[in-house]
C-alpha cells in the first residue's frame, strides 16, 4: 500500500528514526479546518496535530499539508490518530497567503509532487501573463512543469493557441486537451506510474477536477455545469489527494483567484531563461536595463528577439519578489525586538 503512495527508499532512511520510536507513516489526503485524512498501510485515518507539533512549529510552513509525510501515533481505541512529525518535502509548490494583518506567510498548496499541470482554458480567458506567473512557481517547486490547456473543444484554431503558448513555457510540454470529447487526454497519462504524484493547479473553472474525472476513467471528484458565460464553475473547495484506479495519485486544488510569489528567486529565473539570456550580453553585471550602455535586453527588445510585454511581466514579478524580501525582513525585525523585549522583562521580573 504505501509503495502506491509513493513510498521510496529515501523517505523510508528518512522515517527510519521514527519508525525506531515505534511510529507509523501516513501521507497526507485532505486537511479540512485543523483535521486530517490520511492514507496509512491500514487505510484511510482521520487524525489531528500533536500538541508538541502544533505550538513548536515556527509558521504555517512547518505544519502538514496535502501531499506531506508524517509520522503518526495511532493507539489502538484512538478516535483519531496523532500526528507527530512532518517528514522533509522532496517538492512543494507554495504562494503568499493572504493574511489579515497583510504579513508575508507561505501556503503550501501541494507537497512531494513529481509533476505540476499548470492549466489554463482555451475558452477566451487564457492569459500569458498568468501563466509566466504559475510556472514562475512550478519551477521553484521542484517538480516537473507541465502547461495543460484545458477546453480545446471550445476553441477555434488549437495549433494557433499552442504556438502562443510556446514563447512562455520555455522549455516545458504543453498538451491541449478536451474533457468533453476526450481530445488529447491519454497523452498525459506518460506523466503517471506507481506511486507517482501529479498536482492540478490554475484558476477556478478551467476544469481541473473534470480533468482528473477523465483521467480516472470514474467521476472521483464532483463538477459543476457551465455558466451563462460558458465557463466552469468552481466545485474543489479543498486539496485532495487521490489514488487513481490505474496507479499513479492526483493532487486536485481549489481554483486560485490570486497568486503570488513566495521566494521564487531560481524559478523567476528559468521560467523567463529568454530574459536572463539577453541580461548575460549586457556591459554591466548590474546593468538595470534602463540606462546603461551596451544593455543586452534593450537591445534584444529593440531587434525583437525579446517581447516587450514579456519583459514588463518579468520586471513586475521581480518587483514582487523585493517587496517580499523587503517584508519578510521587516517581520524578522519585529519579531526581534519583540524577543528582545519580553528578554528584558523576563529578566526584570527574575531580579525582584
Amino acid at each position: 500500500m504505501l509503495t502506491h503512495l509513493g513510498w521510496v527508499p529515501a523517505i523510508e532512511d528518512q522515517f527510519a528514526p521514527f519508525a525506531a520510536d515505534g511510529l507509523e507513516p501516513a501521507r497526507v489526503a485532505v486537511e479540512q479546518r485543523g483535521a486530517y485524512l490520511l492514507y496509512t498501510a491500514r487505510g484511510e485515518r482521520w487524525a489531528e496535530l500533536s500538541g508538541r507539533l502544533r505550538h513548536g512549529a515556527g509558521g504555517r510552513g512547518e505544519l502538514p499539508a496535502v501531499g506531506d509525510w508524517v509520522a503518526i501515533t495511532d493507539p489502538d481505541g484512538a478516535e483519531r490518530a496523532l500526528v507527530q512529525a512532518v517528514l522533509p518535502r522532496r517538492t512543494k509548490f507554495s504562494r503568499m497567503a493572504a493574511t489579515d494583518g497583510g504579513d508575508a506567510v507561505e501556503q503550501i498548496v501541494a507537497a512531494n509532487v513529481d509533476v505540476v499541470f499548470l492549466t489554463a482554458g482555451l475558452d477566451g480567458d487564457f492569459n500569458p501573463r498568468r501563466l509566466e506567473r504559475y510556472l514562475t512557481l512550478g519551477w521553484e517547486s521542484g517538480a516537473a512543469p507541465v502547461v495543460v490547456l484545458t477546453k480545446a473543444d471550445l476553441c477555434a484554431d488549437v495549433e494557433a493557441a499552442l504556438l502562443d503558448v510556446e514563447p512562455v513555457a520555455i522549455g516545458v510540454p504543453v498538451h491541449a486537451v478536451s474533457n468533453v470529447t476526450g481530445e488529447g487526454v491519454d497523452a498525459l497519462a506518460q506523466y503517471f506510474g506507481l506511486g507517482r504524484t501529479v498536482a492540478a493547479l490554475g484558476s477556478s473553472g478551467v476544469g481541473k477536477s473534470s480533468l482528473v474525472n477523465r483521467l480516472a476513467g470514474e467521476e472521483l471528484m464532483a463538477t459543476g455545469d457551465l455558466r451563462a458565460d460558458g465557463r466552469g464553475r468552481h466545485t474543489t473547495t479543498h486539496r485532495q489527494l487521490l489514488l487513481l484506479p490505474g496507479g499513479g495519485l492526483f493532487l486536485d486544488t481549489p481554483g486560485m483567484r490570486e497568486l503570488r510569489l513566495w521566494e521564487s528567486e531560481e524559478g523567476l529565473a528559468t521560467a523567463f531563461d529568454d530574459v536572463a539570456a539577453a541580461a548575460a550580453s549586457c556591459r554591466f553585471s548590474d546593468c538595470s536595463h534602463e540606462r546603461e550602455p551596451d544593455c543586452g535586453v534593450r537591445a534584444a527588445i529593440v531587434n525583437g528577439t525579446l517581447d516587450r510585454d514579456r519583459y514588463d511581466s518579468w520586471r513586475k514579478l521581480q518587483n514582487e519578489l523585493h517587496w517580499l524580501a523587503v517584508k519578510q525582513d521587516a517581520q524578522l525585525r519585529s519579531e526581534a525586538r519583540k524577543e528582545r523585549r519580553r528578554f528584558a522583562r523576563s529578566q526584570r521580573k527574575a531580579s525582584w
